[in-house]
């Protein structure tokens, strides 16, 4: 008797788990059906604002402005690259058209050598477009840009310089650039010369060294002597304090390591991913909506301004991370992922239909310190954002 009311207990737990999942997967489903279709309408009311020559980045809404900027700002790639994530799930060739042109306007930028932010303008743009499409101008465009970004590899600190000399900075770099690295494993991988995945390798492991404090968080900003290889110092630029987490570095740094164990397999990326995941998921001032402060040490928590750029970015990281991870670390991570993604798709995040610009997310943060783009609407937000539904739709569902 007592064996089949354990049985039957055992039963139960298994199936109200059993409707639990399904009813979290038809849940998930329905949001993200839901998001791309309001995006798919948010960006073709977009295109009818966006200047020809310029690329769509934020919006004013005190004067019902769009934002936009030239080719060569950092944040180029992503409108196309919003683009094309659109057009593969709803397939609306008037996006897809938009996409293409918005290609030709950036197609120059492959030549640009004025930055180490070749992976942003021309991964997230021609990348996507290569991978849906299997045009070989775009992949031969990828890697005329891998060439242009390779040209800023230093061998003396074994990094990709960031950013010129100034009069802040003799050679810095920065925890961003873990991103454009993509591009040069991906050149690599895909028959390009084996030293663009030589220098991600490389600068990967340098800022491994020298970025990231005992708690695997990271700095900003490591300013290098170019003669020596030394360290100066460790700063920030856009972050609350030198010694603060800034919440985008930390997510770029958690993106960065995961995508560079999906290329490498090297197991120190992996254990280096997840453990800046923990330091993100577990810090006690992160919200219980997992959106995080523009910094978690910002001043005026908990009234400080959020950074749901910071957010999309850390949502798609974890997702790819949980593939890569088993038990409860993984359930944590895909768990805590979800959770971002309703937080966005919610009213408290997401733009109503013909607002914002056209935009889908409000309030990110672009660099408070310097009183720039903050509680906006920002290009690459809506770019992770829709790359970690896609991930979510293609591994979780």
């Amino acid at each position: 008797m007592k064996k089949n009311i354990l049985l039957l207990a055992s039963l139960f737990f298994c199936c109200n788990l059993f409707a639990q999942s399904a009813a979290t997967k038809d849940l998930m489903q329905r949001l993200i059906k839901e998001d791309f279709e309001f995006a798919d309408t948010q960006y073709r009311y977009m295109m009818t604002l966006a200047p020809p020559n310029k690329m769509p980045q934020s919006y004013n809404e005190k004067e019902n402005k769009l934002i936009a900027n030239n080719i060569t700002w950092w944040c180029s790639g992503f409108y196309p690259g919003v683009l094309w994530y659109i057009y593969e799930q709803t397939g609306n060739s008037t996006i897809k058209q938009e996409a293409e042109r918005a290609l030709q306007v950036i197609e120059s930028n492959q030549s640009f050598t004025g930055n180490h932010d070749l992976g942003f303008m021309m991964y997230c743009s021609f990348g996507n477009a290569y991978r849906l499409t299997k045009d070989e101008k775009y992949k031969n465009i990828i890697f005329h840009s891998s060439q242009s970004l390779a040209t800023r590899y230093r061998p003396s600190i074994k990094c990709i310089q960031s950013w010129d000399s100034s009069a802040r900075f003799f050679c810095p770099v920065i925890i961003d650039n873990m991103m454009n690295l993509e591009m040069l494993c991906w050149t690599s991988q895909q028959g390009g010369s084996k030293k663009y995945l030589d220098i991600a390798v490389n600068h990967a492991n340098t800022t491994l060294k020298n970025h990231f404090r005992p708690n695997y968080s990271s700095y900003h900003v490591v300013d290098y002597n170019l003669q020596t290889g030394a360290v100066r110092r460790k700063a920030t630029w856009q972050g609350a304090a030198d010694c603060s987490p800034w919440a985008r570095g930390q997510a770029w740094g958690l993106y960065g390591y995961t995508m560079m164990y999906r290329f490498t397999k090297n197991k120190k990326y992996l254990v280096q991913a997840q453990n800046i995941a923990k330091f993100i998921l577990n810090h006690p001032n992160l919200p219980a909506d997992k959106i995080p402060y523009w910094d978690f040490n910002a001043p005026l928590i908990p009234t400080a301004k959020r950074d749901a750029s910071a957010a999309a970015i850390t949502a798609s990281a974890l997702l790819e991370l949980g593939q890569y991870t088993q038990g409860v670390d993984k359930n944590k991570f895909v768990n805590d992922a979800k959770l971002i993604l309703q937080s966005l798709s919610s009213d408290a995040y997401r733009a109503k239909p013909g607002e914002n610009g056209g935009f889908i997310l409000k309030h990110s943060t672009g660099a408070y310190p310097q009183n720039s783009e903050i509680d906006v609407p920002l290009i690459y937000a809506d770019y992770y954002f829709l790359e970690a539904l896609k991930r979510y739709k293609d591994w979780y569902l």
